[in-house]
């Protein structure tokens, strides 16, 4: 893997043009804050990726909609968000396929997709910001524990069972960025996790995610491998 700089990672927003390198998937749902592996080897998306590299390294991750099998040499339908992303570091196979490293930066909503220019798909996008609708900063203090105490108590062997993870939640991560995290982190209903990408509002999202939480019967697997300890999922292909 080429190594990387923690200050290659910051989002320029002043010099984003809204143009994005769309990487649609049918199977993973992005979210901010979060990095996740992708093996890469179609030729259309080697070809995304070459060009992001030489340039800002940046690729939206889009959610192929349902019925997408039908259409997946073209351009297929896609749900409206998508979570703009970095590549973090990557590796380039032998032949010509990569194993990339991507951190999610920003939600977007996809306005409208331009013409087939390219080999990949492009869109213009707008940022959407996270935002507090209400001033409720005492109950969104409670807010912020019972999601920490829900997600530990759904992880098989509680928060013990991934080093990381404990570390994480014992920090003074942000409610927004813990409300990215659980959602990435759970097996939640596809459809549900599409939802908590497009919504702006951190406390709308903290409570969409206990209701998941609290109404669900089975114990969920930890995020990242069990045998390392680290909060990584598996890398996901196109």
């Amino acid at each position: 893997m080429l190594p990387w700089n923690a200050e290659d990672l910051l989002f320029d927003q002043e010099r984003f043009t809204g143009k994005v390198r769309l990487f649609p998937l049918p199977d993973l749902v992005m979210f901010p804050h979060v990095m996740q592996p992708l093996h890469v080897f179609e030729p259309r998306y080697r070809d995304l990726l070459n060009e992001a590299l030489d340039s800002d390294g940046l690729i939206a991750m889009s959610v192929l909609s349902p019925g997408w099998e039908n259409g997946y040499e073209g351009c297929p339908a896609v749900f409206p968000h998508a979570c703009l992303g970095k590549v973090v570091t990557h590796e380039r196979t032998d032949d010509g396929q990569y194993n990339v490293l991507l951190l999610g930066l920003r939600r977007v909503q996809i306005d409208s997709e331009l013409p087939p220019e390219k080999s990949f798909r492009q869109a213009n996008v707008t940022l959407l910001d996270d935002c507090y609708e209400t001033e409720n900063t005492p109950e969104r203090l409670d807010l912020q524990t019972a999601l920490i105490q829900q997600f530990e108590e759904a992880l098989p062997g509680g928060q013990n069972s991934s080093p990381n993870l404990s570390e994480l939640l014992s920090s003074d991560v942000s409610l927004g960025v813990l409300t990215d995290l659980v959602s990435f982190a759970l097996p939640l209903e596809f459809q549900l996790k599409c939802k908590l990408l497009g919504e702006s509002d951190i406390d709308v999202r903290a409570i969409m995610l206990l209701d998941a939480l609290e109404s669900g019967s089975q114990p969920i697997d930890p995020p990242g491998p069990s045998s390392s300890g680290t909060y990584l999922p598996p890398f996901s292909q196109n």
